[in-house]
């Protein structure tokens, strides 16, 4: 089952909705993104297109900014976070390109993409952020 773009923006849309936020107060137009506030958890939506050589896809992309990188045990943070990585399942660490920003975050091809599995995914990053920021919040005290 082909997902077109439009139809992902109604199934976020339709999330936000069901955990009793509006689209006027998470969407925003400029950035063609979606922000709320889950827990201790910031959550950013976006439904990206990545052009390829002869055909664009889209994809479901959220994220979650859970800490930045501590100025003492780089190394050992780095490492703990891909051990992280390993054991929180549909969840990942990044690094934001050109910050010190480490962000929880999910993607997916929105290809084949029904609601429930949009609602699990975007659920799964609110929950799993709350909890990584608490433990990595415990090991490593946030610099800013």
């Amino acid at each position: 089952m082909s997902v077109s773009k439009e139809q992902a923006e109604q199934m976020v849309d339709k999330y936000v909705k069901e955990i009793g936020l509006s689209k006027e107060n998470t969407y925003d137009a400029q950035k063609k993104a979606w922000y709320w506030v889950k827990g201790a958890a910031r959550i950013e939506v976006f439904i990206q297109e990545i052009k390829f050589d002869s055909h664009s896809r889209f994809y479901l992309r959220v994220f979650s900014p859970i800490t930045s990188i501590p100025e003492q045990n780089k190394m050992e943070f780095f490492q703990y976070l891909l051990e992280m990585n390993d054991s929180k399942l549909g969840v990942k660490m990044s690094l934001f390109p050109g910050t010190d920003q480490i962000y929880a975050c999910y993607e997916r091809d929105i290809k084949g993409m029904e609601y429930e599995e949009l609602a699990t995914c975007i659920g799964d990053v609110e929950w799993w952020s709350n909890q990584i920021k608490v433990e990595l919040h415990k090991k490593y005290k946030p610099q800013h």
